[in-house]
């Protein structure tokens, strides 16, 4: 459909009285109708971080003008998603007297509206938000879907709530501001999709890497519109992630580890995503899942076709990867689940892998996959 002079796809996230539409098209920072319905009448505070404030908080303001907006500027990166800065979020709001008819606004990527999302979950008890998200990987994911909250020095993301925003307003255009290593980031979970459910659309990725690389507009579109509509149908069904929302998850297990291991904001989430899924290739190949070919093919199009790191850090001992995602938000009864393949486009939900496999693909290294 058309809004103004731009064009806009809709995904619907059906989720009973609190569904909720993802708005994806080029230039919807200046369509100022878009978001009125969400508004209210109450107070509004943008919740965003020194990197993008400079960019595109007086954009926002301007969109959501004649309303006057309070803003909350929170330094940039993952070692700052922690309940320190929720802390800082807290102490304003409560400073400010805001109250429950408050509407909060996510304007950046992952972390600030991760922690935006959890500050809503819990500010008064819950009010409402908005999700404007900034990068490749919060407009295809981390933004759609209602996970929210802050890592932890043990884990990342084991504190926080299943909480869904009022909307998402997704504007392509701000990915031109985004640095390679982000798109790639981005592009990484895009992947993801492919290889969870959907088989041609991997095939698809393959074929368009270059002009994805490059953010072309209508290729780039159709691949979040795809990446939206899918997380929009697991979400629908399984929003607590009981079941095959799960799915989502693969490559995280093995790349959680990694990041919290390395330090938060050593690398990018979807940078140890892309390591994670080359990881549960192999895992895979080693169980007889899936053929070598298949497994060499996924560590391919990652590695070749979208120029991504795919070799885990050396520095990282088995028994720290043991201990880590053992205490993984998915580790289920003492026991670590992870999601692996059956085949491209079909992922598995597996536990009780045999720990003599798991270790020589943690120790694989270079040779993962081969």
């Amino acid at each position: 459909m058309t809004v103004g002079s731009k064009f806009m796809q809709i995904v619907n996230v059906n989720l009973g009285e609190r569904s909720y539409p993802i708005f994806i098209g080029n230039g919807l920072l200046e369509e100022s109708l878009l978001l009125d319905p969400f508004l209210g009448q109450g107070r509004i505070v943008i919740i965003t971080n020194d990197v993008v404030a400079p960019l595109y908080l007086e954009r926002v303001k301007a969109l959501l003008a004649p309303r006057e907006c309070s803003e909350i500027i929170l330094p940039d990166g993952e070692s700052h998603k922690t309940l320190a800065s929720i802390s800082v979020i807290y102490d304003q709001l409560m400073a400010g007297k805001f109250d429950r008819q408050t509407k909060l606004i996510a304007l950046g990527g992952g972390v600030i509206g991760d922690i935006t999302g959890f500050v809503a979950a819990t500010f008064q008890r819950g009010i409402s938000f908005i999700q404007i998200p900034t990068t490749l990987l919060a407009q295809v994911d981390s933004s759609v879907g209602g996970k929210t909250g802050v890592n932890h020095p043990l884990g990342k993301n084991m504190i926080g709530a299943f909480y869904q925003p009022l909307c998402v307003l997704a504007d392509t255009r701000v990915l031109d501001t985004l640095p390679e290593r982000e798109i790639k980031a981005g592009l990484a979970e895009v992947i993801k999709y492919g290889l969870i459910n959907d088989a041609s659309f991997f095939t698809w990725l393959a074929e368009n890497a270059s002009q994805l690389l490059l953010l072309e507009g209508s290729t780039l579109a159709q691949a979040i519109t795809t990446c939206c509509q899918s997380k929009a149908n697991l979400v629908a069904v399984d929003e607590k992630e009981a079941g095959i929302r799960t799915l989502l998850n693969l490559g995280h297990t093995f790349g959680h580890a990694i990041e919290t291991a390395s330090g938060y904001g050593v690398w990018l989430h979807g940078e140890t995503v892309a390591m994670g899924m080359v990881m549960a290739a192999d895992l895979s190949m080693r169980l007889g899942w899936i053929e070598q070919t298949d497994a060499a093919k996924i560590r391919a199009v990652l590695e070749q076709n979208f120029s991504m790191s795919v070799v885990p850090p050396a520095d990282i001992e088995i028994e720290q990867y043991l201990d880590l995602m053992s205490s993984d938000k998915k580790a289920e009864l003492g026991k670590t689940r992870f999601v692996l393949y059956k085949a491209i486009g079909e992922a598995v939900v597996a536990g009780d892998i045999e720990r003599q496999m798991l270790e020589q693909t943690l120790t694989a290294g270079e040779n993962l996959c081969r």
